[in-house]
């Protein structure tokens, strides 16, 4: 059976280790449109682009 030569660290063995925890993203109501969305992303709704509650783009025409 084979054998590290060294031995992983805490530290890179906890970094690798992270991503098992990792669950469904969290909603956001927007107070301006009512949509749910991602925190943190910008979003469509109708064809405009909204980020914060904010109109960033219109639709196109």
């Amino acid at each position: 059976m084979a054998h590290p030569k060294r031995k992983t660290s805490t530290t890179r063995r906890d970094k690798r280790r992270t991503h098992d925890k990792a669950v469904l993203p969290t909603l956001a109501k927007c107070p301006t449109t009512g949509t749910l969305h991602v925190y943190h992303r910008a979003y469509y709704v109708d064809g405009a682009l909204y980020y914060k509650g904010k109109l960033v783009m219109e639709a196109k025409a």
